[in-house]
């Protein structure tokens, strides 16, 4: 009776987020106290409810009453849970023995009743079978690898999990790690060896390799020595591995279970930890609160891979690339060793409130040590937003514009912070300065983000109108529309699409492509199909007082609304279907929203009166026609369509034998095969004018790939032959 009191008054409290405004990624921290208060209060200040009880019942209630798809937490949705949270705990089948599998499966319709009670039966024995089986298995492998591994005997290896079954004895299990280890020592070998003799070496490989030579020469070890090293690597990896794998804290495991009742919602239903839910923030906005370095792992130390430009570390011109942090103080207390820390933990550490000071004692690589103090700023992700460039054709004679959109990005914290919607619009300004005749919107590889600049950035391509509907699980619908009656551009755009652009990406896609208002290219047959509205809750806020001694809870990101296109159909499942179809080098992988377990599948609405785009038109049985004849021509769409053939074959073929004369053969093939397909011609004809800030030499030398990028890019000379095909018609 308690726990279904309790269950209600945490259902109060979860619906009243439902109400807020729908956003495809939105931070829905709730900011009404008195509505926090009412949750728990009546049920914590009486009895010693814990955390998990608290939690459980909290998410139990969210996705029983806000998800768009109405399910009940009953046990046929516990067994499929069951088997989802099986794969999450041993994915690769490297760990559990068929009868630990067996034994858990008593609990496969009792993750219902564990999520109500918080008594993580399921959890707790599964980390006990899986403490037992790391413990042997590390044993074991610390064994193994003090021996010689034998080269020449002939073992095949299944690399591909799917197509593994659970061992049925701990000698099976070990005769697989066994396996896997000969693979990767031979592969270690193979690719020290390698290095020894220049061999399988890229462009890039060689300056490093030069490089290293002018500081020091090296002695060639002979195989022998090389079979001692590469044990040496593989054991001292391994050896991080199980210590990560004995450390696996308890946030860790909570996120295996309660995820795998989020996931039979749909895939992007998901429970954050609060070290997700902080990442999910430093994501959307682009930017985080810290001294501005990018780390590293390298054996037991954290590394300073760069320092990010116009940050606090970047100031102080103190810390440096290949610095190692040894130990992070904050302000005057003593500091915390994190040599052999994982990643994550020392992140935490070192990041903190702007303002505030850290303090790193550092090893330069030349030996000596120094305590470095760092006041905390505010971090900018330049790589997070939108950029801008000229693109200038001599054999075409074109002058076209390039904005590269790679997440739709939202400060929600703070209403005055940065967004990609505004900075599309400052860049199209710039562009229109410079004369650009049509303007290439790049949102290949873009995963989505905020529906609202969605909405935004899609209106600044018309004068207004309906851009996106919005269903919700009551049936209620709403059509967000573009009002300002304002046009930014008003010449030819092309938007450009690959398998990998959701969501956000796809609602542009779709309404420029509804409204004719634009050209879509795009790389195989469609997008990622992602048609569903996220909402980010933060649990901190639905919870009583008392109850807040067990934070942080974390966060829910939860399936709300589904949108759909102007013409009723959803994007979801189809994604959006490209004008004009190019070969996709990525048509090998098995992708998108229609590979996912769980999605919910493709829906229709009826479609909204809107106003076809009239001021000029496109003609796409000639656009189509044309490129089609210039791909077909083409030495780079062949290489692509080449390796796809060859990439499909050889990931099917997911079998290998292990043996040194095999492994190198392996190699060999795939070195070549990559040289082959790699497309590394520079188009002279394409001269790339970037309008991205340079304020030092890394800076400088991102700039220099990215220009080099476009330059390398068979896409984008094909849509600057298609735009010359729209100026002509």
């Amino acid at each position: 009776m308690k726990l279904k009191l309790l269950l209600v008054l945490l259902v109060i409290s979860v619906q009243a987020v439902a109400q807020n405004k729908s956003t495809l990624m939105s931070s829905e921290e709730s900011k009404d106290k008195k509505k926090s208060k009412s949750s728990l209060s009546l049920i914590s200040n009486r009895l010693p409810y814990t955390k998990e009880q608290v939690l459980g019942n909290i998410l139990k209630g969210a996705l029983e009453n806000m998800h768009f798809v109405k399910k009940r937490i009953n046990d046929d949705l516990s067994e499929n849970a069951f088997k989802l949270f099986i794969e999450r705990i041993d994915y690769g089948k490297q760990f559990l023995l068929k009868k630990d599998v067996d034994s858990l499966e008593k609990y496969e319709d009792e993750l219902d009743d564990e999520l109500k009670t918080g008594e993580l039966v399921l959890m707790n024995k599964a980390q006990e079978i899986l403490k037992k089986r790391i413990g042997m298995l590390n044993k074991y492998v610390e064994e193994l690898l003090k021996k010689p591994i034998d080269f020449k005997s002939k073992d095949v290896f299944e690399t591909d999990a799917k197509k593994r079954k659970f061992a049925s004895s701990e000698k099976e299990l070990k005769e697989r790690w066994r396996k896997m280890l000969k693979l990767d020592v031979i592969g270690q070998f193979v690719d020290m060896k390698d290095e020894q003799e220049g061999k399988h070496q890229t462009e890039e490989m060689k300056k490093k390799a030069k490089k290293k030579k002018k500081k020091k020469t090296e002695k060639k070890l002979s195989d022998k020595e090389l079979e001692i090293k590469a044990r040496e690597k593989v054991t001292k990896r391994y050896k991080k591995i199980f210590k990560r794998l004995t450390e696996n804290r308890k946030n860790d495991n909570l996120d295996k279970f309660y995820n795998s009742l989020a996931k039979v919602y749909d895939p992007h239903t998901q429970y954050l930890i609060p070290e997700e839910k902080e990442d999910f923030d430093i994501d959307m906005s682009g930017k985080l609160e810290g001294i501005g370095a990018l780390l590293r792992e390298e054996n037991s130390y954290i590394k300073v891979e760069r320092i990010i430009p116009g940050s606090a570390s970047w100031r102080g011109k103190e810390l440096k690339a290949e610095d190692i942090i040894l130990a992070v103080g904050q302000g005057d207390d003593e500091p915390v060793d994190i040599v052999d820390m994982n990643l994550r933990d020392a992140v935490k550490l070192i990041r903190g409130k702007k303002g505030t000071t850290v303090k790193l004692t550092v090893k330069r690589p030349d030996g000596s040590t120094k305590v470095i103090p760092i006041v905390r700023d505010e971090v900018v992700i330049e790589e997070s937003y939108v950029k801008s460039s000229v693109l200038e054709h001599k054999t075409l004679n074109e002058k076209i514009g390039y904005i590269h959109v790679p997440k739709f990005y939202r400060d929600f914290n703070d209403n005055n912070g940065r967004n990609c919607s505004d900075d599309v619009k400052t860049e199209l300004e710039k562009l229109k300065k410079k004369n650009v005749k049509g303007v290439i919107l790049d949102l290949r590889n873009n995963g989505g983000g905020a529906l609202e600049d969605a909405r935004l950035m899609s209106g600044l391509f018309i004068k207004s109108g309906p851009i996106v509907q919005v269903k919700a699980s009551t049936g209620a619908k709403d059509v967000l529309k573009d009002d300002d009656g304002k046009i930014i551009y008003k010449d030819p755009v092309i938007v450009l699409v690959n398998r990998f652009s959701a969501s956000a990406s796809e609602i542009v896609a779709a309404a420029l492509q509804d409204y004719g208002r634009a050209v879509v290219v795009g790389t195989g047959e469609q997008t990622h199909g992602k048609g569903t509205v996220q909402a980010v809750v933060g649990l901190d806020g639905y919870v009583s007082p008392m109850a807040k001694a067990y934070a942080p809870f974390g966060a829910l990101k939860i399936t709300i609304q589904m949108f759909y296109r102007i013409t009723g159909g959803s994007t979801q499942f189809k994604g959006v279907e490209p004008d004009i179809k190019l070969p996709d080098e990525y048509g090998y992988m098995d992708s998108g929203e229609r590979s996912l377990d769980f999605a919910i599948p493709y829906g229709k609405i009826d479609k909204v009166p809107f106003k076809p785009w009239k001021e000029f038109s496109y003609d796409l049985k000639s656009l189509r026609k044309k490129s089609k004849s210039r791909v077909e021509k083409s030495k780079q769409f062949k290489k692509i369509v080449d390796s796809v053939e060859w990439y499909k074959k050889r990931k099917d073929d997911s079998q290998r034998v292990i043996t040194l004369k095999d492994v190198i053969k392996y190699k060999d093939e795939a070195f070549k095969k990559s040289e082959e397909f790699k497309i590394t011609k520079i188009n002279k004809d394409l001269n790339v004018i970037s309008n991205q800030k340079v304020r030092d030499d890394v800076d400088k030398e991102n700039v220099k790939e990215f220009v080099e990028k476009l330059q390398k890019d068979p896409v984008v000379e094909e849509v600057m032959h298609i735009f010359k095909d729209i100026f002509k018609s």
